[in-house]
This record gives C-alpha cells, sequence and structure tokens, in this order.
C-alpha cells in the first residue's frame, strides 16, 4: 500500500484506526531521547531525587501538549515538539547566577515566559514568514537538512554508544543488535508487501523491544528503578513552587537562546516538509512559530526547558513511512501520560542509552539524506557547491572544536558553538545571499518540489522509450 511516489504509507491526512494510532502515537515517543536533556539539566543544578523526577514529568506533559498544539491546531504537519540540547547550558549559567536554588529558577522561568511571547508576537506579526520566503530558498532548506541530520549522527554513536555509561563493548554490541533488527524488519517489510504494516510501520519498536531484552540479558536494564517509581504522581516543582522573576541579563540571554532554538526548528520543518512531499504554506510558517512559542511558554509554567520540533522524527517517518497527524496527536497523549504515569517515565529513563543510538544513528542518516534528495532536484550551478559543502565543514568544525577553546570564548559565541545546526543554517543562507545569481532564482521553500521531480522523471521515462 504504498503513497505516490514519497514512499509513505500513512500520509498527513490519512485517518488511521484510532486503535493503530495508539500504538504508532508510543513508537514514536520510544523513538525520542526527550528525558535526556531534562536529565542533564537536573544534574547540572544538583536536582533531589523528587526534583528530578517531576523536571522530567514536566518535560513529558510540555511535550504533549506542545505535540498537539502544532500537529492539531498551528503548524498542521506532523510534528513532535521535545527539549533541546541548546538551552542547557543558558539553563545552569542563569541558574547558578541568580542564586542557585535560592531563586535561580524562578529567573530562568520568567527569562523563557518572556522569550516564549516574543516568539508568539513573531507569528503574529507576519515577520517570520517573510524572513524564510527572502533568506532561505530549496537549496538553503536542503543544506539545512543535510547538516540536521549530520550534526546529530555525533550525539548518537558517542553519547549514546561510544562514550555511554558501561562497557563499550557491551555498548556497541547493544547497539548492533538494535540496528540489525530495525533493518530485518524493514528489510522483512520491503520484500513481503503483505507485512509492509506490520514490519516497516513497527519497526523501531520491534528495534527497541529487542534491545532492551538484549540489554536486560546482560545486566545492563535497572529495573529497580522502575519497581521503585510509583505509578501516579503530579509533578511537584513548577513555577507554582518556584514563581517568576525578571532579570535583564537573563531575559536577554535567553532571547539569543530563542532564536538559536528558532534556527533549529526551521530546519525540522525543512526536514519534516521533504518526507511528506508536502509545502509549507505562508500560513503555516507564521502559524508554526506561535505553535513554538506557546510550546515554550507552557514549559515555562510546567518549570521545564523550553521545547522545539524535534528532528528526528523526519527519520522516524522515513523509516516507518507513517506521517499521519492522527498518530501524532497520539504521540502527544502518550506525552502526557507519561507525565503522570510514574513507572512509563522510569521505564522510559532506564532504557540504555546504546539501545536509543542503534536507532538514532540510522535516523540521523535517513535524515541527512532527506536533505540531499530536496538538492537533487534543483538546477544548480558551480556557487552551488560552496553554499552546500562550507556548511557542512562547519558543521563537522563545530562537531569537533576542542571543549577548552569553546570555553574560552565569549558566552554569547559558546551559545552558538553549542548548535551546529544554528552555524550551518547562517553560513548557508550568508553564502546564498553572496554567491547565487538571485536573478534565476526561480523556485522558493513554499514552492512545491513534487512537479519538477514528475517532469524529470516523465522526461527519463520518454528518453527511455
Amino acid at each position: 500500500m504504498k503513497r505516490k511516489d514519497n514512499g509513505l504509507l500513512y500520509g498527513p491526512e490519512d485517518k488511521v484506526s484510532y486503535f493503530q494510532s495508539g500504538l504508532l502515537g508510543l513508537q514514536h515517543v520510544l523513538a525520542m531521547d526527550v528525558y535526556v536533556p531534562p536529565l542533564i539539566i537536573a544534574g547540572l543544578l544538583s536536582m533531589s531525587v523528587v526534583q528530578k523526577t517531576g523536571f522530567l514529568q514536566a518535560a513529558f506533559l510540555a511535550c504533549g501538549i506542545g505535540t498537539i498544539l502544532q500537529t492539531k491546531f498551528f503548524m498542521k504537519l506532523p510534528v513532535s515538539q521535545g527539549p533541546s540540547f541548546v538551552p542547557i547550558g543558558a539553563v545552569a549559567g542563569v541558574y547558578l547566577a541568580n542564586g542557585g536554588p535560592n531563586g535561580g529558577m524562578a529567573t530562568v522561568l520568567g527569562s523563557l515566559i518572556i522569550g516564549a511571547v516574543l516568539l508568539i508576537l513573531l507569528g503574529l506579526s507576519g515577520i517570520y514568514q517573510k524572513m524564510i520566503n527572502t533568506l532561505v530558498p530549496a537549496l538553503v532548506g536542503g543544506t539545512i537538512i543535510t547538516c540536521v541530520g549530520l550534526s546529530l549522527l555525533p550525539s548518537a554513536l558517542n553519547d549514546n554508544i561510544f562514550k555511554a555509561t558501561g562497557n563499550v563493548g557491551q555498548n556497541i554490541e547493544i547497539a548492533a543488535i538494535t540496528g540489525f533488527v530495525m533493518l530485518l524488519a524493514i528489510t522483512i517489510g520491503i520484500r513481503i508487501p503483505q507485512l509492509q504494516r506490520l514490519f516497516r510501520v513497527s519497526s523501531i519498536i520491534i528495534a527497541l523491544i529487542a534491545g532492551t531484552v538484549a540489554a536486560s540479558f546482560m545486566g545492563r536494564f535497572d529495573w529497580s528503578s522502575v519497581n521503585n517509581a510509583p505509578w501516579f504522581s503530579i509533578p511537584q516543582f513548577t513555577s507554582f513552587h518556584y514563581g517568576f522573576h525578571f532579570s535583564l541579563p537573563a531575559i536577554l540571554t535567553f532571547i539569543v537562546i530563542y532564536m538559536v532554538l528558532t534556527t533549529e526548528t526551521t530546519g525540522t520543518w525543512f526536514a519534516m516538509s521533504a518526507v511528506v512531499g508536502e509545502k509549507i504554506s505562508k500560513k503555516q510558517w507564521n502559524q508554526g512559530i506561535i505553535g513554538e512559542g506557546l510550546s515554550c511558554f507552557f514549559a515555562a509554567i510546567l518549570g521545564t526547558t523550553p521545547m522545539t520540533g524535534y528532528s528526528t522524527n523526519a527519520g522516524v517517518i522515513s523509516i516507518t513511512g507513517v506521517a499521519s497527524r492522527r498518530v501524532f496527536v497520539s504521540a502527544g497523549i502518550w506525552f502526557i501520560i507519561l507525565g503522570f504515569f510514574g513507572k512509563l517515565s522510569a521505564f522510559l529513563s532506564a532504557v540504555p542509552a546504546p539501545v536509543i543510538g542503534g536507532i538514532f544513528s540510522i535516523i540521523c542518516v535517513i535524515i541527512m539524506l532527506n536533505g540531499l534528495n530536496v538538492i537533487r532536484y534543483l538546477d544548480t550551478n558551480e556557487s552551488a557547491i560552496y553554499i552546500l559543502g562550507i556548511p557542512i565543514v562547519l558543521t563537522m568544525a563545530v562537531i569537533l572544536v576542542p571543549s577548552h577553546l569553546v570555553s574560552s570564548t565569549p558566552q554569547m559565541i559558546q551559545y552558538l558553538l553549542g548548535s551546529p545546526i544554528t552555524i550551518a543554517a547562517v553560513s548557508a543562507i550568508i553564502l546564498n545571499l553572496v554567491m547565487s545569481d538571485h536573478r534565476q532564482e526561480t523556485e522558493t521553500v513554499d514552492e512545491p518540489r513534487e512537479s519538477k521531480k514528475a517532469v524529470d522523471h516523465d522526461t527519463k521515462l520518454a528518453a527511455t522509450k
């Protein structure tokens, strides 16, 4: 049951049964390591066990609310929201600089509220779409998508496998088993069309189960944390506990952070648009940034880190062929359930990092190839080689730059160097403005690419005949 030329089994508007959408929504949740940034922040802030649990539950709730808002009401594309790694350093820095446990979190949350409101106003003004339409043609958009996948790959391999806790040999074995099972499930789905729904659509959750079982046999799954977690609990530490405090330096810091996050989100939306084969309209760009602002607003109210479009879901859709908005709304509901059910949250947190890494690394490659797939249908010239190539070089440079050099730079530069996607996006935009012959530009991000793809395909077909 293949859909048109984009390889999707379920398109954004397809109505999947509620039971199946619930299972597929859970799969999307399991494939997203949304618990990692909150746990890192909780460790940096020296939170107690109760505070850490509440912080993680609040993050799940914010993910759920943001995902439902974006998918059903604002962006209206299959977009999941999740916490970014970018604000980690800023949250810790502002927290410690403003009293730590004695008022630091109130300053963080107050700054996040102001930044979220500014994002909402940006969308309401209509300026955001005009910026995207002017600065980001298809070549730049494809370059950004490519760099999104490339920038995530080292994290998938290093943080989740090679440098994760535990024996590195075991980590590689667990990741290899997980990745192999996922590829086996996908292969069965491709080779046997009758089993496509079962194996391709469920390939990620099958791999997660297999990897977790393998890790459990190796003694790498902490069942005690699951057993000790309560079945039901309400997050205890929210903005109603911490309150709000407004500090101009902290607000300016988080305005910079939100600018970086917006750049990352733009790349994510490009990736999602390329995967589902649907253009993003002018209205959707502005509605999407309003939804992003509301997601961050509710995250601050709940007392957790900002929510942004999660780029890994473009890869998940490419692998599973499932892009139904109903499935993503189900994923949002699952996130909300996780926010109240402690055992489910504990189970997700206990899934060993190599299991996530085995899947995450394949997803990163899929995202990167989707970006290159956008570019290959464009009429390019010599300057396009540099517009694509230089951001790739800079992405790898930012990833590999020694940490001691980063720490010696001004704080604002550190934020930028903490986001390879932002460096890639900014460099691609500048190179395009300087090097491209804009008189020959005929395609923008708002124009569908499928028509050109179809013309090229028909031309080649006629030639063979």
